[in-house]
């Protein structure tokens, strides 16, 4: 998930010349970011990760879904 997230925002950026395209993509990256966040609700639950883990990791996947909500409300800032 995390793979395909970081893709859609490598070709959201070729595509920030199109507000909508660029906004398209960023969505596609959003949505994959949310997966992961369930992921590592599911990988918490059936004790994969611990406590710690599970907390640095959520903290980075809301960061990066701040930054993503942010480019999409911003796309001229980006082209």
């Amino acid at each position: 998930m995390v793979a395909i997230s970081i893709a859609s925002i490598a070709e959201s950026y070729k595509k920030r010349k199109y507000p909508n395209h660029f906004i398209s993509k960023l969505t596609d990256a959003e949505m994959e970011n949310a997966e992961t966040q369930a992921w590592l609700d599911a990988s918490l639950a059936c004790k994969y990760i611990t406590d710690e883990k599970f907390l640095e990791l959520n903290k980075q996947s809301e960061e990066i879904s701040y930054l993503l909500i942010y480019m999409m409300n911003n796309p001229e800032k980006f082209q």
